[in-house]
C-alpha cells in the first residue's frame, strides 16, 4: 500500500504541474513574436501564482504586439504592469476584484499615490473600479494629481457611480469650453456636492479642502 501511496501522490503531483502549464499556455500567445512569447509567458505564470490577475498582463501584451512594438519593449511592458498590479493590490487589499486591480495599476501608472487608493478603500465600501477609472481619466485630462485625487476621495464617499461618471463628463466638457483643468474639477466638485467644504488628505499627507455636502 505504502508504494502504490507514493505513485499516487506522484501521479497527482504531475497532474497538478501539468494542468498548471497547459493553464498558462493560452492560445492567444501564439499572437506574440518567438522572442516575446516565452518571456510574456513566464511573466504570467508568476502573476497567476502571486493570484495577480492575468488578463490585463496578456492583453497589454497583444497591445504591443498589434503596434509592432519591439519585442524587448512588449515584455518590459508586461513585466511594468505586473508590478503595478501588485502595487496595487497591496494598497487594496487582497480582496480586491481583478477589475479594481486594473483600475487602480491605471490610476498609480497616472500618478495617483498608493495613499489614495489605500484612503479610497477606507472610505467607500462599494467596489472602487468607477472612482479609480474617473481619477485616472482627470489626471489624463490634466487636472493636476493633487486636485484630482483630492476631489474624487471628497465624491467617492457620497456620490453613486454614476454620479462620478457624470462628474468626470462635466469636468473634461468645462475644459474643452476653456476652463482649466484645477478650476473645473473645483466648480464642478462644488455644483455635485454643495459650497460648504471639507478637509480631504491630499496625496502626500496634507490636508486640501475640497467641496462636500452640508
Amino acid at each position: 500500500m505504502r508504494p502504490l501511496s507514493r505513485v499516487a501522490l506522484v501521479c497527482s503531483g504531475v497532474a497538478a504541474l501539468l494542468a498548471a502549464t497547459a493553464a498558462a499556455q493560452d492560445p492567444r500567445l501564439d499572437r506574440l513574436t518567438p522572442e516575446a512569447r516565452a518571456p510574456v509567458a513566464t511573466l504570467l505564470d508568476s502573476a497567476r501564482t502571486a493570484g495577480l490577475p492575468v488578463e490585463p498582463l496578456l492583453q497589454r501584451a497583444l497591445e504591443g504586439t498589434t503596434k509592432r512594438a519591439a519585442p524587448e519593449l512588449v515584455v518590459a511592458a508586461v513585466r511594468r504592469l505586473a508590478a503595478d498590479l501588485g502595487r496595487a493590490r497591496s494598497a487594496l487589499g487582497f480582496r480586491a476584484s481583478p477589475a479594481e486591480l486594473a483600475a487602480g495599476a491605471a490610476a498609480l501608472r497616472a500618478g495617483a499615490p498608493a495613499e489614495v487608493l489605500v484612503a479610497l478603500r477606507r472610505s467607500r465600501p462599494n467596489p472602487l473600479t468607477v472612482p479609480l477609472a474617473v481619477l485616472t481619466d482627470l489626471v489624463a485630462s490634466g487636472v493636476p494629481v493633487d486636485s484630482a485625487t483630492a476631489a474624487v476621495l471628497a465624491l467617492a464617499t457620497r456620490a453613486r457611480d454614476a454620479d462620478l461618471v457624470e462628474f468626470r463628463r462635466a469636468v473634461e466638457r468645462d475644459i474643452a469650453l476653456g476652463a482649466s483643468p484645477g478650476a473645473a474639477v473645483s466648480t464642478d466638485a462644488i455644483g455635485f456636492l454643495g459650497p460648504s467644504a471639507i478637509s480631504v488628505p491630499g496625496p502626500h499627507g496634507h490636508q486640501s479642502s475640497q467641496p462636500t455636502r452640508p
